[in-house]
C-alpha cells in the first residue's frame, strides 16, 4: 500500500477537479435596478426630502447596532417594488433569519428581490438560498462560487485544485429599497453585527443614505449582479430551488417571527419606525452634493493579483494623498505593507497629524492578521504616527446589546481627512482588499459628517474603550491612563503563537 500513498494526492486532486467544474454559465439578459417612483411609502416619506435637496444626498453614520438593523428590516419592511441585497456574510442566527423572514414577506407583498451573495459563505447555507430563489419575485446569484454545492472534503479539495480563482471573494455589503434607501459599510448580516452576540460583538459604521447616491449603489448592485463571476444558484442548484424546500425555509423562520414577538425586537422595531425618524428628521441626515461612491470591477475576482486592481484603493490613496493637516484611519485588519506605512510616515513627518485605531490582539478575530500589522508598528510610531489598538472588552459608553454582551471586536472600515472629508465602506487597509477582495465605499467631502466620525474616533480610542501604544527606550508598551503594559495586553499565548507564525510563514499578500 505503501507504494502507491504518493500517488493517492494527486489522483484525488484530479478526481475533484474533473468532477468539480462549474457549469457553463448561460447567456442572461441585463437586468437593472428598477428606477424610482411616487407610489410607495418609502417615495412619500423620501421623496419630499430628496426634493428639498435636488443637487445632493442625504448620509446618516450609524454606529449603534440596534438603528443598523432596524432601519434595514423596516426598509424592507416598508418597500414596494425592489429591495436589493449585496452581502459577504448572511448568518443563519437570530437576526439573521429574522431578515430573511422580512425579505420573504416583502416578495409575498410583490416586491422584486435581489440577492447577491459570496458564495464562500452562503455555500454552507446553500438550500436555504436556493429554496429562496424558488420564490417567483426573488432571484439568489452567488459570487465566484464553488462548483460543489456541500461537504467539507469536497470544498477543501476543490479549493485546492482552484485556488487561485476561489482565493478571491467579494466582500461588499449594499442594502437598497425601493432605489429610495441604502445602507453601505462594514456590517455583513447578523447577530455579532447588530450588538445581538451573546459573546463578542462587533464595533462597526454603516451610512444610511437617501438621494442620488443611493442610484449610484444601484448601478453598482447590476454591475456585480450581471458579471460573469456571478452565477444563479438556480444554475448551480437546479434540483433544490423547489417549491416543497420553500415551504420546508418557511416552517423553519415561523419560530422565529414567534420569538421575535417576545423580544427586544418587537420593541425596537415598534419604538423606532427608522426610515420615518429618518425622513422627518427626528435621526439627523446631513446633506452633501460633494460625494464619490466608489466600487472595484466585479472581475477582479477573475484576474491575477495586483496593486493597481482596486479602484476604491485608488480613491482612497488620491484623498490621502491631498490629506496634510489631520488623518483618522480606523480600520481592524491593518496590515500598511511598505507603501502605506511609508505613506503614514510622511504624511506624519511633513506635520500632520496621523492617527490610527485598529484591533489589539486580545480583540483581533484574526490573530494571523495581528502579526502581519504587528511587523510595521515600531516603524509607524518611530515616524511619529499615533497609534491605538481596541481592547476586547467594551467600555461602559459602548452600544448596548440586545442581550448584553461585553465583547467588542473591531469591524469598522473608515477614516476623515483635513477634518473635512470621509470614508466609510467595506475596504480594511490590508493586501487581501487591495489586490484579492473586491470592496466598495462611500467618500463625502462634509466638515459636519467628519466631525461625526472624528468624535466616533476620540469616543473608541478613549482609554475605555482602548489602548495607546508608544515606543520607550525602543520597547512598546500600551497603556490606557491606568494600567501599562510592556507585551500584548491581554492576548493569550496561543493567540501570540498564531500570530508569530503568521509573521515566520511571510503569508502577508493573504492577509
Amino acid at each position: 500500500m505503501r507504494r502507491y500513498s504518493r500517488w493517492l494526492l494527486p489522483f484525488a486532486l484530479l478526481l475533484v477537479s474533473a468532477c468539480a467544474r462549474l457549469p457553463e454559465r448561460p447567456e442572461l439578459p441585463e437586468a437593472h435596478a428598477m428606477g424610482v417612483g411616487q407610489q410607495s411609502r418609502l417615495d412619500a416619506l423620501i421623496g419630499p426630502a430628496e426634493a428639498l435637496h435636488p443637487d445632493a444626498a442625504g448620509f446618516r453614520l450609524v454606529s449603534n447596532g440596534s438603528e443598523a438593523f432596524v432601519i434595514r428590516a423596516r426598509s424592507a419592511a416598508l418597500a414596494a417594488r425592489s429591495l436589493d441585497v449585496q452581502t459577504y456574510i448572511w448568518h443563519a442566527d437570530m437576526t439573521g433569519r429574522f431578515l430573511a423572514h422580512v425579505v420573504l414577506e416583502a416578495a409575498d407583498r410583490g416586491v422584486k428581490v435581489r440577492l447577491l451573495l459570496d458564495d464562500m459563505d452562503a455555500r454552507a447555507k446553500n438550500y436555504s438560498f436556493a429554496a429562496l430563489d424558488a420564490h417567483p419575485n426573488i432571484e439568489v446569484r452567488l459570487f465566484n462560487p464553488l462548483a460543489s454545492r456541500s461537504g467539507s472534503l469536497s470544498m477543501g479539495l476543490e479549493f485546492l485544485s482552484g485556488f487561485d480563482r476561489l482565493n478571491h471573494r467579494m466582500h461588499n455589503k449594499s442594502w437598497i429599497a425601493d432605489n429610495r434607501i441604502a445602507m453601505v459599510g462594514g456590517r455583513n448580516l447578523g447577530d455579532e453585527y447588530f450588538s445581538a452576540s451573546e459573546e463578542v460583538n462587533f464595533v462597526d459604521l454603516d451610512f444610511a443614505m437617501f438621494g442620488p447616491v443611493v442610484r449610484d449603489i444601484s448601478a453598482s448592485f447590476d454591475r456585480y449582479w450581471n458579471s460573469r463571476a456571478v452565477y444563479p444558484i438556480s444554475v448551480l442548484s437546479p434540483e433544490a430551488v423547489t417549491p416543497d424546500a420553500l415551504a420546508v425555509l418557511r416552517a423553519k423562520l415561523a419560530p422565529v417571527v414567534e420569538e421575535a414577538r417576545h423580544s427586544h425586537y418587537a420593541e425596537i422595531l415598534k419604538r423606532d419606525d427608522a426610515v420615518q425618524r429618518l425622513a422627518a428628521g427626528d435621526w439627523p441626515v446631513t446633506w452633501s452634493s460633494e460625494y464619490h461612491f466608489t466600487a472595484d470591477d466585479p472581475l477582479k475576482a477573475l484576474q491575477e493579483p495586483g496593486p493597481d486592481q482596486s479602484e476604491v484603493a485608488s480613491a482612497l490613496r488620491a484623498a490621502v494623498q491631498k490629506s496634510h493637516k489631520d488623518m483618522a484611519v480606523i480600520s481592524p485588519y491593518f496590515v500598511p505593507g511598505d507603501s502605506g506605512t511609508g505613506l503614514f510616515v510622511e504624511k506624519a513627518q511633513s506635520g500632520a497629524r496621523v492617527r490610527i485605531l485598529t484591533n489589539s490582539l486580545a480583540a483581533n478575530d484574526v490573530a494571523a492578521v495581528h502579526g502581519g500589522y504587528s511587523s510595521y508598528r515600531e516603524q509607524l510610531l518611530e515616524g511619529g504616527v499615533a497609534l491605538w489598538e481596541l481592547k476586547p472588552e467594551r467600555g461602559e459608553q459602548a452600544d448596548s446589546s440586545l442581550f448584553g454582551s461585553s465583547g467588542a471586536s473591531l469591524h469598522t472600515k473608515a477614516l476623515t481627512l483635513n477634518g473635512e472629508m470621509l470614508f466609510v465602506g467595506s475596504f480594511n487597509l490590508d493586501p487581501r482588499s487591495v489586490s484579492l477582495n473586491t470592496e466598495q465605499g462611500v467618500l463625502v467631502a462634509n466638515p459636519e459628517l467628519a466631525a461625526q466620525l472624528n468624535a466616533i474616533f476620540d469616543l473608541q480610542t478613549s482609554g475605555a474603550r482602548a489602548w495607546q501604544v508608544s515606543l520607550m527606550d525602543g520597547k512598546l508598551h500600551w497603556t490606557d491612563g491606568g494600567s501599562t503594559y510592556d507585551s500584548e495586553p491581554e492576548a493569550s499565548g496561543w493567540r501570540r503563537f498564531q500570530a508569530w507564525l503568521a509573521r515566520v510563514l511571510s503569508i502577508e499578500s493573504q492577509l
